[in-house]
């Protein structure tokens, strides 16, 4: 191998495939390392250090996952990639699964191929990223832990991953943590909120459209797949997808293709997807509003984001942490007192809310001293209490109720349509989407 040019590790046992791949490669000028099954490749992988390794699944004496579990057990800093039989989904999402870094489809298309070698050469190095890339998400509980850990993991992979957590708790942080360590880092990153896109418009808005294809389209349009070629898609809010839009973004997930709506012809695209939701989506599949198939290609990895509450321990901290990033020029502290009220406080709103709580605090404490009134969080009362006080006091709590009714109210006359409730209720999509998630109303409160 020539000093800086790359080395790949091809494995198969079919001599054919072995030629065939060897010749692409090198016409990508990379130099090439040949394996006829999984003892081989061992061998290789013990002589000397490899950009890329890609295996086929099926071989006389092992199998890819075994090449990648052995690349893992061995702790070889090596994307693998593995080819799979056209339409096998199962062994795709087992070897991303298992820690590959992507698969690729037989036939194998050429253009994919590129696209893979050239993602896996442009994997950053791992060491000493992990503390200044991951310094946004704090906290030192034993889950966020675990958190910022398998972010660094699943970030030098292709592998789909699905972000879990309540509303508040920092999914697209997450996100986009994930991407800044990944190979994707400096390409596109394209948030959509599922739930905000009115449904005869899902299709166009994803995956663009040609000019002519209906009234009003002027000319060529991408969506949101062309937008972020290359780069990452983040589907929020994804138990929203309505039904009809899970079957066409499961087999774009899959093939890895799109078609404009009015095009005859589909379009490769190469993007990595991210999926984040504040609703149980194994639930979702149970009570049959998602597609147990596409849950299958999304929980490939799955992140949880913790609660606030489920870390109390580091509340005091991270309050401390987002008071001086916020402060600024002005020298701000929390009083013992303060400190006392926040740690004892569920926060359901999460870290955004614990944000909210800051920033309003900053803006009434005086002499930079915050004090517990400036923080302004009022106390968990119970529903007998509230009646012995007539029901209309505390004043917070009777305006939350009254809100709150209003909210459901027009929800129930729209079938809890969001868009449409938000246009009766007078207010963006946005800010009802965040009044319902203060208020903790959820899908359930359809009954």
């Amino acid at each position: 191998m020539e000093a800086g040019i790359p080395n790949v590790l091809i494995v198969d046992d079919e001599p054919d495939i072995l030629e065939l791949l060897e010749l692409a490669l090198t016409r990508m000028g990379l130099d090439v390392t040949r394996a006829s099954g999984l003892s081989e490749a061992k061998a290789r992988l013990a002589e000397r250090r490899y950009a890329l390794c890609l295996t086929d699944m099926r071989m006389a004496d092992g199998t890819g996952l075994d090449v990648v579990r052995h690349i893992a057990d061995s702790s070889l800093d090596l994307p693998v990639a593995v080819i799979t039989a056209h339409g096998n989904t199962e062994n795709a999402v087992a070897a991303l699964k298992a820690g590959a870094f992507d698969y690729l489809s037989k036939p194998v298309s050429l253009e994919q191929l590129r696209t893979l070698v050239t993602s896996a050469l442009r994997l950053p190095v791992s060491a000493g990223q992990t503390e200044k890339s991951l310094s946004p998400l704090l906290g030192e509980a034993p889950a966020m832990q675990q958190v910022r850990a398998l972010i660094a993991r699943v970030a030098r992979s292709q592998a789909p991953v699905h972000i879990s957590g309540e509303s508040g708790s920092g999914k697209e942080m997450a996100a986009r943590l994930i991407v800044e360590q990944s190979a994707r880092a400096g390409q596109p990153f394209v948030a959509v909120n599922c739930g905000a896109i009115p449904e005869n418009l899902m299709e166009s808005e994803f995956f663009g459209y040609r000019k002519g294809a209906f009234t009003g389209a002027d000319k060529d349009r991408d969506g949101f797949f062309q937008a972020a070629n290359q780069g990452t898609l983040l589907l929020d809010e994804v138990a929203d997808l309505p039904l009809a839009m899970q079957v066409k973004l499961l087999r774009a997930i899959q093939e890895k293709r799109v078609r404009r709506v009015g095009a005859t012809e589909e379009e490769t695209v190469d993007v990595r997807i991210l999926s984040a939701t504040h609703r149980d989506l194994a639930e979702c599949v149970r009570d049959g509003s998602f597609r147990q198939d596409l849950y299958y290609r999304l929980n490939v990895i799955a992140l949880r984001m913790p609660a606030l509450r489920e870390m109390h321990e580091d509340i005091p901290q991270i309050a401390q942490q987002l008071l001086a990033r916020m402060g600024g020029l002005q020298a701000a502290k929390f009083s013992p007192a303060a400190l006392k009220v926040l740690s004892a406080y569920d926060f359901p709103g999460n870290v955004r809310e614990l944000e909210n709580v800051i920033e309003r605090a900053l803006a009434l404490c005086v002499d930079g001293l915050i004090q517990p009134d400036d923080l302004q969080l009022k106390p968990m009362v119970s529903e007998p209490q509230q009646a012995a006080n007539g029901g209309k006091y505390p004043l917070t709590d009777y305006l939350d109720r009254v809100e709150r009714e209003a909210i459901l109210e027009a929800l129930h006359q729209t079938h809890f349509n969001r868009t449409a409730a938000a246009k009766i209720l007078g207010v963006t999509f946005r800010a009802l989407r965040y009044r319902m998630d203060r208020l903790s109303i959820t899908d359930k409160d359809k009954q």
